[in-house]
């Protein structure tokens, strides 16, 4: 039966061009990989594409030096293309996205011997269908990147950003780059936008009001709902940046993402003994707006954000060096516990105002609420 297969694609490709042989042959191998047991593994049908239909991606946070660059055009000179470049079939540009092998196609047409020795082809495998969501088309090249141990912290921290932008929280970042959620948090910080810190429940942790609706932002939802999302609110009358660098909360531990010994259970119990405790809650409150002085400018100029919510985080750091992600423990006071803690934080926040030559304001406004989708 082989034998007869084997006779059959002989007698098929006679008299056949260079173009028309590869066509037939990726043709042959797809219809051996759709009856393949390893069906369900990319690399089990490798593909031979022309090189003007494979177009590199944007976000690819691996770089490689002129040297390493040239080290791997002489081993694909000497041995040939041992890995295929991994895509995804771009309809919208109706070209082949490179997901991993940035390089490897890169060379591929940039090399005049390569590009002569393959007729113009490149070897591609195409990430599995459910993998082709912008969001996991990002995940999955980074994964790559990692599992070589090559990435750029910098460009990392823009994948970050934009996973952010895109409604992933700190927990689903790591889980799907790999990463443990202090790494995101490192790389969140080069940003130096605070926004970025926040996963999807932080202005929601110690609110005066409604709650905000979220939506998960995928490549189905339309730019402008996106852009309404991405607002950093950078150009309001009066807003101060400082770099991370500079935020006294940051060096106090603020965003570290626990407390040793502590157990969730058991800090959000001590934010909720910190919190009922006004006396030393409003102690704490009168050091953050008297020392911190960079991360008070950073925050509480920021209109959008719920300042209320980072007075009381930012006090309970200061005090007893817990950070703000016990905040749930402001859930465990009682109403009226809530009521006057809110209080007490506008008192200082308005005190904080008035130095600085601005008009008081109300829990509203302290809030944003309304506003904090723009932002958080």
């Amino acid at each position: 039966m082989i034998e007869q297969v084997k006779s059959d694609i002989l007698s098929d490709i006679v008299g056949m061009s260079f173009d028309e042989l590869v066509a037939y042959i990726n043709e042959v191998r797809e219809h051996i990989h759709t009856i393949s047991p390893f069906a369900q593994d990319p690399v089990d049908f490798v593909k031979w594409e022309k090189i003007n239909d494979v177009v590199a991606n944007d976000y690819n946070p691996n770089k490689v030096a002129p040297p390493e660059m040239e080290l791997l055009e002489i081993s694909i000179i000497n041995d040939g293309y041992t890995q295929p470049i991994v895509t995804w079939p771009n309809e919208e540009k109706g070209k082949t996205e490179v997901i991993d092998g940035f390089h490897r196609n890169r060379v591929g047409r940039e090399s005049k011997i390569i590009s002569k020795r393959l007729n113009g082809y490149l070897p591609i495998v195409s990430i599995r269908k459910s993998q082709s969501d912008k969001n996991d088309r990002i995940a999955s090249t980074i994964r790559h990147n990692r599992a070589r141990g090559k990435h750029q912290i910098d460009a990392m921290s823009e994948i970050v950003i934009e996973l952010k932008n895109r409604n992933w929280t700190n927990q689903r970042i790591s889980k799907q780059l790999g990463m443990d959620e202090e790494e995101v948090l490192r790389l969140c910080q080069i940003s130096g936008l605070e926004h970025l810190f926040s996963d999807r429940d932080f202005s929601r942790a110690w609110e005066a009001g409604e709650d905000v609706g979220y939506i998960d932002i995928t490549d189905e939802i339309p730019l402008e709902q996106i852009d309404a999302f991405r607002n950093p609110n950078t150009s309001e009358e009066g807003r101060v940046f400082h770099t991370y660098d500079k935020w006294e909360c940051h060096k106090a531990g603020f965003y570290a993402p626990s407390k040793d010994g502590v157990t969730k259970a058991e800090g959000e119990e001590m934010y909720r003994v910190f919190l009922s405790d006004l006396d030393r809650f409003g102690s704490a409150l009168e050091s953050v707006t008297a020392e911190w002085v960079n991360s008070c400018e950073h925050y509480l100029t920021n209109i959008a954000m719920n300042r209320i919510a980072w007075l009381g985080q930012a006090a309970m750091c200061y005090a007893t060096g817990v950070p703000s992600a016990f905040r749930g423990g402001y859930g465990l006071l009682t109403e009226s516990e809530q009521v006057a803690a809110n209080e007490l934080a506008l008192k200082h926040l308005n005190a904080w105002l008035v130095k600085r030559g601005c008009d008081e304001i109300n829990i509203q406004e302290a809030a944003s609420i309304g506003r904090q989708a723009e932002i958080y």
